[in-house]
């Protein structure tokens, strides 16, 4: 057995819809409130999964909603259990391919039990701080060395213009004693 739950997450709630295994869902689909209350439901269903298939845990699978999924995020790593976040746009794709365009967030959850089987997804992984913070330092070098290029192509422009035989006369437009010179005719 390979079960999975779908959650279909909105602003202070979810809709729950689990399966056995491909084209076996369990039971109907029903809601849960992203309360202590609610998220203890949630953990009692999927136990209850859990022992119907002879003890292999079951994946959950949302889609990314921004911050209303968080909770339930944070209560699914506390419990120790595997979770995939799905780009919504991947998802819709897949439920563009039904013929019936109903919309509802019990459908939904079921369309993401059904996504799971379909395509190799894999389990959403945390980064780390370290990680975060190299992703930011490559953004902003990206951003500063673009800044650096178009200031540049800006001032041979100018050049261009202004001394139009300025270019040939140095090896490298943009050395110290260049912009030295440059900085002569402010």
């Amino acid at each position: 057995m390979n079960p999975v739950v779908g959650l279909d997450v909105s602003k202070g709630e979810s809709q729950v819809q689990a399966f056995l295994d491909k084209g076996k869902p369990y039971r109907k689909s029903f809601s849960i409130k992203h309360t202590l209350e609610g998220l203890g439901s949630l953990l009692e269903f999927l136990k209850d999964i859990e022992q119907l298939a002879d003890g292999k845990q079951p994946s959950v699978i949302l889609e990314s909603t921004g911050q209303y999924h968080m909770p339930v995020i944070q209560f699914l790593e506390e419990q120790q259990y595997v979770y995939i976040i799905v780009n919504p746009l991947i998802s819709h794709r897949s439920r563009s391919t039904n013929l019936r365009k109903v919309k509802t967030d019990a459908v939904d959850a079921y369309h993401l039990c059904e996504l799971y089987y379909k395509e190799e997804l894999e389990p959403y992984k945390k980064r780390g701080i370290q990680l975060l913070n190299l992703r930011n330092l490559t953004r902003q070098q990206e951003t500063i060395s673009s800044t650096a290029a178009q200031t540049k192509l800006q001032l041979q422009s100018i050049l261009d213009q202004v001394f139009p035989e300025y270019r040939g006369v140095f090896g490298n437009l943009y050395s110290k004693i260049s912009l030295q010179i440059l900085s002569l005719f402010d």
